[in-house]
C-alpha cells in the first residue's frame, strides 16, 4: 500500500481489527491518524467542508451597521463578493483536513459501505487525483501523500470505479491460536485456562447463524469482564453476567444462552 502509493479497503465481518489497522499503521509511523467514520446520508459538508454560515452572517451584520446610510448597500454587496467566501470561513472536514495537512497522515475512511452509493463518487477525486474542488475557491492539491485506508463490513457492494483505485484485504475472523494471542496480548492477567476456553466459545458461536456473530473486539471484551469478575471458569453464572460482552443483537441471545450452556 505505502510503496505503491495506493490506497487500501479492507473488508471483513464487524469486530476483526480493520479500524485497528489504520490506527497501528498511524501509531508506527508517527503519522497523525484523520480519520472519516461513514454514516447513511453522509455528505460534502461532513465528509469534504462547510461554509460557516454563522460567521458569514455576522460579517454581513456588522458590514451593514459599519457602512453609511448612502452606501451601506454596495458594502454589503462586496463584502458579499469579495470575502464571504475566503478560507477565514472555511470549515474543515476529514477529507479536506487530510489534503491539506503539511504533515502527512493516516485517511481513515471506516465503513465506507454504511455511507450511500452517491459517497463512493464522491471520494474519487480525493482518492484518484488526491485534490478536492471548492467551487468558491477552485482546487486544492495535496500537500502532501496521505495513506488511505478504507473499511468495509460489506453491507452493501462499493462502487467498482472507488474499488478499482484501491487495493483489497480481506480479514475473516482469526484462527484459535491466533485469537488466544490477541487476547492474552490485550488481556494479560487472565488465566491462560480462562483465555483458551473464551476462544474456543467463540469458535463454537461463530459456526452458528447469528445475526451478528462476535468479533475479536468481543473477544477482548469478554475477557476483560470475566478479569473484572474475577471468574475461573465459564459456568452457567458467569456467561449470565458477561452475556451483554458478546450478544449485540437481541434475536441472538437465546441463541448464544443455549450454545454456552453446560454439558
Amino acid at each position: 500500500m505505502t510503496a505503491l502509493d495506493r490506497p487500501l479497503i479492507v473488508e471483513g465481518p464487524p469486530g476483526v481489527g480493520k479500524t485497528s489497522l489504520a490506527k497501528a499503521l498511524a501509531f508506527s509511523t508517527g503519522r497523525p491518524l484523520v480519520r472519516l467514520q461513514c454514516h447513511e446520508g453522509i455528505d460534502d459538508a461532513r465528509a469534504l467542508y462547510e461554509w460557516d454560515y454563522a460567521r458569514q452572517l455576522l460579517a454581513t451584520q456588522l458590514a451593514r451597521s459599519e457602512a453609511s446610510p448612502g452606501s451601506a448597500a454596495s458594502s454589503v454587496a462586496s463584502l458579499s463578493l469579495g470575502a464571504l467566501f475566503d478560507e477565514s470561513f472555511l470549515l474543515e472536514r476529514p477529507l479536506l483536513t487530510a489534503i491539506r495537512s503539511a504533515e502527512p497522515v493516516v485517511l481513515l475512511v471506516d465503513e465506507v459501505d454504511r455511507a450511500d452509493e452517491a459517497f463512493d463518487a464522491l471520494l474519487l477525486e480525493v482518492l484518484d487525483e488526491r485534490q478536492v474542488t471548492i467551487p468558491e475557491l477552485g482546487t486544492i492539491v495535496a500537500v502532501s501523500t496521505p495513506w488511505v485506508i478504507l473499511t468495509s463490513n460489506e453491507t452493501r457492494e462499493v462502487a467498482d470505479a472507488l474499488k478499482r483505485r484501491c487495493l483489497r484485504l480481506a480479514v475473516g475472523y482469526p484462527t484459535p491460536e491466533r485469537e488466544l494471542e490477541i487476547v492474552t496480548a490485550a488481556v494479560p492477567d487472565l488465566s491462560a485456562d480462562l483465555a483458551q476456553q473464551v476462544v474456543e466459545a467463540l469458535a463454537r458461536l461463530r459456526t452458528l447463524a447469528l445475526h451478528q456473530p462476535p468479533g475479536s473486539a468481543e473477544a477482548i471484551e469478554w475477557a476483560r469482564a470475566l478479569l473484572v469478575l474475577g471468574a475461573d471458569e465459564l459456568d452457567e453464572h458467569t456467561v449470565e453476567q458477561t452475556l451483554v460482552t458478546i450478544v449485540k443483537h437481541g434475536r441472538d441471545e437465546a441463541v448464544v444462552r443455549q450454545a454456552l450452556a453446560p454439558g
